[in-house]
């Protein structure tokens, strides 16, 4: 199974709720946690670690907190991924450019993890903060799928 982190999924949700909002608002961690219902100390752990890769400005003092570093439409969520959960990779081979792996003359699958892991990469790249920060349409939408086509498997 391909999967983010929890910390990861988190991150995302965070920034999100920043992107919604106007572009020069600062959000304090406990501001941030309350919007998004979660820990603070999960919240706190995530704005430093987004703000050490330079996804997030931090400010200090009274009216301090965090803020986007760039536009939400100029941050991919592959970047956030690759701040939070390092290289994206679905395979150890796809970490290493061809040739890096001696099973390579003898490995059937190699090619194709590495043009899987390109459009996976290439999803993530395409898909921006600013379109994650508006909700798709609930029931299939994500398919084009419509609630009144007929299902195979439904009793009509």
């Amino acid at each position: 199974m391909l999967r983010i982190s929890k910390l990861t999924d988190y991150g995302i949700m965070l920034l999100t709720h920043m992107a919604r909002g106007p572009a020069v608002l600062t959000y304090s961690a406990p501001d941030l946690a309350a919007r998004a219902h979660l820990p603070l100390p999960t919240v706190s752990k995530l704005l430093k670690t987004l703000a050490r890769t330079g996804l997030l400005s931090a400010q200090r003092g009274v009216k301090g907190g965090f803020s986007l570093a760039q536009r939400p439409e100029e941050i991919s969520v592959a970047e956030i991924i690759r701040a939070l959960e390092g290289p994206i990779a679905l395979t150890e081979c796809s970490l290493h450019p061809p040739g890096q792996c001696g099973l390579e003359p003898l490995c059937p699958v190699g090619n194709h993890w590495q043009r899987i892991n390109r459009a996976v990469q290439e999803a993530l790249e395409g898909l921006t903060l600013a379109a994650m920060a508006h909700p798709l349409p609930r029931k299939g939408a994500l398919f084009g799928n419509d609630e009144k086509k007929v299902h195979p498997h439904r009793k009509q």
